[in-house]
């Protein structure tokens, strides 16, 4: 075994040596794992496997929340223990050795990976002004340049330079390569003159603002915290952040009088007119939404109101504990919330701060990273995201009374993907909405029964369907119908698309649209792609979804349609035309079927780079393909894969999915006038976020390919 893998890197050209970058801070409570998540993201979406190395742990004993978010979101296949350099002790026993330790653990990690992660001790240790100093030993014996986190809370801006400059100067004694400089939980109000005031550092800096909710304890944070247990509610809200904690020593109308959205009340159970208050308040129209109530002093509600309070079924988590009042408040008071794995809110926050606040080409750029030819599902969603992000789209998601879709809705409107509205009644959206807490402030919600554009909606529908004999009176009953109201807007121009299917059938999604936006001109046929995201590059799959038997013609429009969907995905289009035979071997109906579509797309497009009949691994594997059709441009290079029926589609596309550990995205139906997506009734929240990133791109195109049309026009 050992000759044979000399014998390989002997032939083998060397692979480039891993970039990396060192998250270094002078203290605690700077916020380093916001910054740290945010340069990952922007790793994992240019370079196929990005790790993260953890030099120094807070303990072996118990987990490092930080290591564990980071390696979630990581792409290289290595583990927890493989990811952690020595303990603190290790570095007070021997500093030397422990430095040892450190750097070949790390190098075992990069020989993995195309770049490295490396996040600095959090000073959980007594802290020293050598801690820093360490971490840039530390960095210069990884060959890591540093990236330098200062917290901006409760400092001016001169003085956030100020130990900027002192940290640079630490660092510099150490020979570290400081490259940029992320000063974070400024004052919202100061982040400019805060950037400008580290312009003295000489390197790029960047600022982002303190934002409450990063620090803010979930319920379930506070149930930990006070020792307590869940006595009713719903257990899923407990991962809800509570902004604020008020003690409810006064009467009832003050209390009310004092609340505010996401607070958590501490009140003893014998209170029962806070209880009521509490409970009926957050379920009212016009009072903030809480984050929960704890009851302190180990006291249960009298029966009778232990009784009327089961009655109301309330969904708000009430905790109980045995602690008393000023130890509770004190305890939620001082319980510090953690941006960790699950805690989604926290995560598309930091995320979308990193996005707006700093300039990652310019990082990126300042790493000097060697971009890969291949395409990773994490590196494709995130283009996704980023070209949705660009040109923002309005899209319609009518299922507003799915927690998925409100929870998706959150994540988009806070990374600014695209402009939504939401059907559903508005009280009771926006009112679950706080319950997940999740913001949909900037959504728009609209209820279908009682929209002013319903009439407008109805005169428009029974114009389209007047030939199939409908009425007015009968079309006002259709557009109140969520997926017809939803595909009326974007018919209208209201919407730029509409994703849909969460809850409901594919047919009462994609039925609407047959009926109201309708096929684009060219095209007779709407079908579906998968994109299908494999470890090194991206696929589309046609049609798995929508048309059961296609025809000769309709395969060759699916073809079409699908190429055009590659394209504007990034995807190069070489189409194979699959069938259970290549080339001429094979006879039969359903071999000639494939050939004459082969034909007529060639015909309809040329230009395209078509082949056909094709089996399966002829088209992907090149050795394959030189053996059964050796002069081909698409035989072994093919990257769009028309299936002859959805029978042969559909059960491939899962193959692959399950199998391959692949990441289908879609279906993305192609061929209708304006973009209308389907999920599956299965669909994850990522899925439903990808979905309507994809519809507001399509959006894109459609306009794209409008303007191009007025310019022909003009001239």
């Amino acid at each position: 075994m050992a000759a044979s893998a000399s014998s390989q890197s002997d032939t083998s050209p060397a692979r480039p040596a891993p970039s990396s970058v060192y998250i270094a801070s002078p203290e605690g409570d700077t916020g380093k794992s916001t910054i740290a998540l945010g340069v990952l993201q922007m790793l994992c979406a240019t370079v196929a496997r990005v790790g993260v190395f953890r030099p120094i742990a807070r303990s072996t004993e118990e987990s490092d929340y930080i290591l564990e978010l980071m390696l979630e979101h990581a792409t290289a296949d290595i583990g927890y223990e493989e990811s952690l350099g020595v303990t603190y002790e290790d570095v007070h026993r021997d500093p030397d050795a422990a430095l040892s330790t450190i750097v070949a653990r790390y190098h075992e990690v990069a020989d993995q990976c195309d770049a490295v992660v490396v996040i600095g001790s959090d000073y959980t240790d007594v802290a020293s002004p050598s801690e820093l100093g360490f971490n840039g030993r530390i960095a210069v014996n990884l060959g890591a340049p540093v990236l330098l986190a200062v917290r901006g809370a409760r400092r001016t801006p001169e003085e956030v330079a100020q130990l900027a400059q002192l940290c640079a100067v630490e660092l510099a004694a150490q020979h570290a390569h400081l490259i940029a400089i992320v000063a974070n939980r400024c004052d919202p109000h100061e982040l400019d003159e805060v950037t400008e005031a580290l312009k003295v550092t000489g390197v790029p800096a960047w600022s982002l603002p303190e934002i409450p909710l990063l620090v803010a304890p979930t319920m379930a944070e506070l149930l930990d915290a006070t020792d307590g247990q869940l006595y009713s509610g719903d257990p899923e809200l407990l991962h809800r952040e509570a902004l604020d904690v008020m003690v409810g020593g006064m009467t009832a109308e003050h209390i009310l009088e004092r609340l505010k959205e996401g607070i958590v009340v501490v009140a003893p159970g014998d209170r029962s007119d806070v209880l009521l208050s509490l409970v009926n308040a957050h379920e009212a129209e016009g009072f903030p939404s809480l984050a929960g109530i704890i009851m302190n002093g180990g006291i249960a509600p009298h029966p009778a109101v232990a009784k009327l309070m089961a009655g109301l079924k309330p969904r708000l988590p009430i905790l109980t504990t045995d602690l008393g009042t000023y130890e509770t408040a004190s305890a939620a008071a001082r319980t510090r919330g953690r941006v960790g794995v699950g805690s989604q809110q926290k995560v598309d926050t930091a995320l979308s701060l990193m996005e707006r606040r700093v300039d990652s080409q310019a990082l990126l750029d300042r790493l000097k990273l060697t971009i890969p030819s291949v395409v990773t599902p994490q590196m494709f969603e995130y283009q996704l995201i980023d070209r949705a992000r660009r040109n923002r789209k309005h899209i319609v998601l009518p299922e507003g009374g799915d927690d998925r879709i409100l929870r998706a809705a959150g994540r988009l409107l806070q990374r600014k993907v695209a402009d939504l509205t939401i059907l559903g009644d508005e009280l009771s959206v926006r009112r679950r909405a706080a319950e997940l807490g999740v913001d949909i402030g900037d959504a728009q919600v609209l209820d279908p029964t009682s929209c002013s554009y319903s009439e407008s909606f109805a005169v428009e529908y029974a114009k389209l369907r007047e030939h199939k004999g409908m009425t007015l009176e009968r079309a006002r009953e259709v557009v109140a119908d969520i997926s017809y109201f939803g595909t009326m807007m974007v018919h209208m121009g209201i919407a730029d698309g509409m994703v849909s299917g969460a809850a409901h059938t594919t047919a009462h999604t994609i039925r609407p649209a047959f009926e109201i936006i309708r096929t684009e001109p060219g095209v007779s046929t709407v079908s579906s792609v998968f994109l299908m995201c494999l470890s090194d590059r991206v696929l589309a799959y046609g049609d798995c979804a929508v048309v059961p038997d296609p025809t000769a013609e309709q395969l060759a429009d699916i073809a079409i349609s699908s190429a055009q969907t590659a394209a504007q995905f990034g995807i190069d289009p070489r189409i194979a035309m699959l069938s259970y035979s290549t080339g001429d071997s094979g006879y039969g109906a359903d071999v000639d079927k494939v050939r004459s579509a082969t034909a007529l797309v060639r015909e309809r497009e040329p230009e395209l780079l078509v082949e056909g009949p094709l089996q399966y691994d002829a088209a992907i594997e090149q050795s394959v393909a030189d053996q059964k059709m050796p002069d081909s441009q698409v035989a072994g290079k093919a990257t769009v894969f028309i299936f002859p029926d959805l029978n042969t589609g559909n059960n491939t596309y899962k193959a692959v999915q399950r199998s391959a550990g692949a990441v289908a995205v879609g279906p993305v139906l192609q061929g209708l006038n304006k973009p209308v997506n389907d999920l599956s009734r299965g669909a994850l929240v990522q899925d439903i976020v990808n979905t309507v990133a994809i519809t507001a791109i399509q959006a894109q195109g459609e306009e794209a390919a409008q303007g191009e049309a007025a310019q022909g026009d003009s001239a």
